[in-house]
């Protein structure tokens, strides 16, 4: 049986997608005179902190954003603020390197109308070690970090709506239901799309408790599970369906090619730099979670509408 011819796909909106882009890179930034910059008292014992979590949000997304050093990012909102007339302080870089580490960050979303169809994915980001003509010259080294990225994507809207930050030694499968778990309990899930290596009876059980559809290729000479749960009695709908229709034909029909939009997400994650800056895992999160954050701000200016015309 010949391969399936992919089919070609149109942006019907590229006018305004394309406006959206160039707002992308517009240098407009707005500082609100009535944000609460000075932190205020925790009625604690002890000292007592200067600025609050926002000014520390907003000094730590200009360094992600524009992949500064801590120090220049200290001197880049000075200028902001002076040239908004301001007389805020800034804090040090000791102070954006201090409270980086216990920063929470909310990951800001829109979120879409019907059931959320979820992509799952990962990837590997670097943190720390010598750079590639080193490591090629004179072979790898000891020091060459990797950190893994879990992602999970609404299909829709193309935002980021759950992120886990994990070592490298960590496997994709047991993070999945972690994904799971950052998306409110009111939030219908209709779909988790996945690749194989989720095709686990942990994943498949954790899709179906949210009242999903699981989309995971069953991976190859896959066998049939003991039929004592939802997601195993699922699963083995899906082995019995990729086998009489084939695994192309079946990811046709499953719709399992929505998967490649996380492939773009990663893509565009790793526009924003190849490598973390911070090495402490807890600053490693607040960067991560940061540059979450500045990616879904994008994605609200814009996305391409696509249609398939042949």
């Amino acid at each position: 049986m010949s391969r399936p011819t992919s089919p070609t796909y149109k942006i019907k909106n590229w006018r305004a997608y394309n406006e959206a882009l160039k707002r992308r890179g517009s240098l407009t930034i707005w500082f609100d005179p009535e944000m609460t910059w000075e932190a205020r008292p925790t009625g604690k014992r002890g000292r007592q902190p200067i600025y609050s979590d926002a000014a520390i949000k907003t000094c730590l997304t200009m360094k992600v954003l524009f992949r500064m050093a801590l120090r220049q990012t200290t001197g880049f909102v000075e200028s902001l603020l002076r040239l908004s007339g301001l007389d805020w302080s800034v804090p040090d870089f000791s102070t954006l390197s201090r409270r980086q580490k216990s920063l929470a960050v909310n990951i800001p979303y829109r979120g879409s109308e019907g059931p959320l169809h979820l992509l799952i994915d990962s990837t590997g980001i670097k943190v720390e070690g010598e750079g590639e003509w080193n490591a090629r010259k004179h072979g790898g080294s000891k020091r060459r970090v990797w950190r893994k990225v879990h992602l999970g994507i609404d299909e829709k809207t193309l935002e980021i709506r759950a992120v886990e930050f994990t070592s490298s030694d960590i496997g994709d499968a047991p993070m999945l239901p972690e994904l799971l778990n950052q998306i409110p309990p009111e939030q219908e899930i209709g779909s988790v799309t996945a690749d194989g290596a989720y095709d686990t009876r942990k994943c498949h059980d954790a899709i179906a408790n949210r009242g999903a559809n699981a989309v995971v290729p069953p991976r190859k000479n896959a066998k049939p599970w003991k039929p004592d749960t939802a997601g195993a009695i699922a699963r083995n709908e899906a082995l019995r369906a990729s086998k009489y229709l084939g695994r192309a034909l079946w990811r046709k029909w499953s719709g399992y090619h929505r998967r490649s939009r996380a492939e773009t997400k990663m893509h565009c994650m790793k526009l924003l730099g190849q490598r973390l800056m911070a090495r402490d895992p807890g600053r490693q999160v607040a960067e991560l979670q940061l540059r979450v954050a500045v990616m879904n701000g994008f994605t609200a200016l814009g996305i391409p509408v696509t249609e398939a015309v042949g």
